[in-house]
């Protein structure tokens, strides 16, 4: 675990993944960056945060470029639809910089992913920003599972992949702060795996009515 304290931007805090990923972390050893085009919602997420982490380090943001360039880690707490425009927006100060991928380009049925088949959307995230670190990481998870990570007494297992080790090991400490059990999928390209594996998962919830809190498991010896 890393003994000094990371700077975190989360662009979409205000979402309900971005909020969940927020309040996870709050307790952690980071510095947290918030921004969310809603000042509503990053009002209701400051409160949260101060009530049950009174010694969190957070402040908000007025803009996108102005808190990455102050992060060392960046997460991309929006659609896959919106992600190249931010993409366009920071790239000049997220050079070299950790840049996490949660999105699941899934289309407004949940029928299929709207990515083509031979990509995904962190790799494009990778093409449109091509000097930065991209991770994937917290696409296998639902919002609900931060609040109980532990379900039916398995702690749920989250996935992460991406091209550089010192980024994927600086990734899965924040995952473990967020309560989950990280483990290393592989390379980027892994990654269209991991949201093939989302969509099926959130098509089992709608069918079986898991009520969005489900997540993988894997089972050995």
């Amino acid at each position: 675990m890393s003994i000094t304290k990371q700077t975190i931007a989360i662009i979409g805090a205000g979402g309900n993944m971005g909020s969940a990923i927020a309040k996870s972390i709050a307790g952690g050893n980071y510095r947290l960056l918030l921004f969310d085009q809603s000042s509503e919602q990053l009002g209701s997420l400051s409160e949260d945060i101060q009530e049950n982490h009174p010694e969190a380090d957070f402040e908000h943001m007025s803009c996108p470029h102005e808190s990455s360039w102050e992060a060392d880690i960046i997460i991309l707490a929006v659609p896959h639809g919106a992600e190249k425009e931010l993409a366009d927006k920071i790239r000049d100060v997220a050079t070299q910089k950790i840049v996490i991928s949660i999105a699941n380009p899934v289309d407004k049925d949940f029928r299929k992913l709207t990515t083509r088949p031979d990509t995904s959307a962190a790799e494009e995230l990778q093409q449109w920003l091509p000097h930065s670190k991209v991770i994937k990481a917290f696409n296998t998870t639902f919002a609900a599972d931060f609040e109980q990570p532990v379900i039916d007494g398995k702690q749920t297992d989250a996935f992460i992949a991406g091209d550089n080790e010192e980024a994927l090991q600086t990734v899965a400490e924040l995952v473990e702060t967020a309560g989950f059990n990280p483990i290393i999928a592989g390379g980027l390209s892994v990654s269209g795996t991991l949201e093939r594996m989302q969509l099926l998962l959130m098509q089992l919830t709608i069918k079986n009515g898991y009520e969005w809190h489900a997540g993988w498991k894997i089972l050995h010896n």
